[in-house]
């Protein structure tokens, strides 16, 4: 079964396998409806840092932060954005490693939002996400194979 699983997890797209496997183990989709959404949405919210199409952005720092930055708070959410990027396209490589980063990344926020009253449902929205990237982690552990193991 674990080889299966490792094998089959890296063919994605018109593979009926895929397909197949996705719409009868649920773990199976549930790793993939996070791994995607966990893809999409720090892409989404990393392109916005530069944007500020919806929100503005500098608004959600705690002014502590705000306080002790060398730079601007705009410049802040531009590495922030930078960060959410990278975070995006390293989940979409190797999830088994870049969900703990994204979770670390998402306890910070946190941590921001909890010293700045006012936004106690936004961290507690950040929170949720933060259990569904260590639940990807853990699918994550089964589904993507670890760095330098062999394909089968």
């Amino acid at each position: 079964m674990a080889e299966s699983t490792m094998r089959a997890s890296s063919k994605v797209g018109a593979n009926p396998e895929f397909w197949t496997r996705v719409r009868e183990e649920p773990a199976f989709a549930a790793f993939w409806i996070l791994r995607v959404g966990f893809v999409v949405l720090p892409l989404w919210m990393g392109i916005d840092k530069f944007i500020n199409s919806l929100t503005d952005w500098p608004g959600y720092l705690a002014p502590w932060i705000v306080h002790i930055l060398p730079f601007s708070a705009q410049t802040a959410m531009y590495l922030v954005g930078v960060v959410e990027i990278i975070a995006a396209i390293a989940v979409a490589i190797k999830p088994r490693y870049a969900s703990y980063v994204v979770a670390l990344w998402l306890l910070g926020i946190i941590v921001n939002l909890l010293t700045w009253s006012g936004f106690y449902d936004v961290a507690l929205r950040d929170f949720g996400l933060l259990v569904a990237a260590l639940a990807l982690s853990r699918l994550a552990a089964v589904y993507d194979q670890p760095w330098g193991a062999k394909r089968r």
